[in-house]
């Protein structure tokens, strides 16, 4: 009985190990040269993915891999030695690079907020399928988000509209995490784009959820996406265009005009920080965006200019639409000589 016992250990060690073992690929090179691929809205990003050698008849395939999705996967280019097809939304953007006999790469021209996620390059020869994964992060900046009706009054699915009208998107958690390591600190829980309700916390206080448990991300996990109101965690890259300021006393309608006075529209929220973002955009003057709120970037921060010691993006809500304190923040898709 003993000496059974033994081999039977022994056994589920060996199996154990070779579970644990990790598995050497033939045909793909692993890892693929970049686990993770950055690129900003409206460039191009290519995903590594080289064949260290090749089976006699096979297919490349590269699929968008969608956490949680139900139905078919998301295809973007099946390829083979001697042509390529093209699939799905990405499929039109998508071309092979092919810098050499034994390159799979993909490349993905004009570049989205949706396109940031996990590329899966798969090798298939009929008998051993191989693949790789590859991240692409679209580099960009999350910014919170609120009704002009107040705070935490937006479902789900409003949520996901604001940020779309803001030239954004719902952010993900990922990109969440990412803004609080570069010091994004907020104390009113948003949305994200999987359903989860989160905010990021750099100094706890009382006035936003205690001391404990410290730092973070504080999560209040999936929340009813109908019924439940919260704020939104938006997202939002490179711009092709450029903000500038209209300096002024105007109401909401006079600084419509004087955009277009200028060949221009007033700026969204989304536009305002990626031209504070990428751009460095700093200026102490409020101005009316075309939310009908009023807000002003920081890159410099003094005590003069908004009062706190971090760079950011200030705002004094939604004032009446009447008031005529403000200046405008006009944004022209060419771009226009400073």
């Amino acid at each position: 009985m003993r000496r059974a016992l033994v081999l039977l250990v022994t056994c589920l060690t060996w199996t154990s190990a070779l579970l644990a073992a990790p598995t050497e690929l033939k045909y793909l090179l692993e890892p693929p040269v970049y686990a993770e691929v950055v690129g900003r809205r409206g460039e191009e990003a290519t995903l590594p993915c080289v064949l260290k050698s090749k089976p006699a008849h096979y297919k490349v395939k590269w699929t968008k891999l969608e956490p949680g999705a139900i139905g078919p996967e998301n295809i973007v280019m099946i390829s083979d030695a001697h042509a390529f097809k093209r699939h799905g939304q990405l499929g039109p953007r998508a071309s092979l690079r092919r810098a050499h006999s034994m390159d799979a790469s993909l490349r993905l021209a004009d570049l989205r907020l949706q396109d940031g996620g996990t590329y899966r390059c798969e090798l298939i020869d009929d008998i051993e399928d191989e693949s790789v994964a590859v991240t692409l992060r679209i580099d960009g900046v999350v910014f919170p988000y609120q009704s002009q009706n107040g705070r935490y009054k937006l479902t789900f699915s409003e949520a996901k509209t604001a940020c779309e009208e803001q030239d954004g998107v719902l952010a993900s958690h990922h990109q969440l995490y990412r803004a609080w390591t570069e010091d994004l600190d907020w104390c009113n829980a948003g949305w994200l784009q999987n359903g989860q309700v989160q905010y990021p916390i750099i100094t706890p206080r009382p006035a936003c959820g205690g001391a404990e448990p410290g730092p973070g991300i504080r999560n209040y996990g999936l929340k009813d996406k109908q019924r439940d109101r919260f704020d939104a965690f938006c997202f939002t890259s490179l711009t092709t265009g450029s903000v500038f300021h209209v300096a002024g006393s105007f109401s909401f309608e006079q600084a419509q005009q004087t955009c277009a006075r200028h060949a221009a529209d007033l700026a969204l929220v989304g536009q305002l920080y990626s031209a504070w973002r990428f751009h460095n955009y700093h200026r102490c003057d409020g101005g009316w965006l075309r939310d009908g709120s009023v807000r002003f970037p920081v890159a410099k921060p003094r005590g003069r200019c908004g009062g706190l010691a971090d760079p950011g993006v200030r705002s004094f809500g939604f004032p009446p639409k009447s008031s005529h304190l403000y200046g405008a923040y006009c944004y022209q898709e060419v771009l226009r000589s400073q």
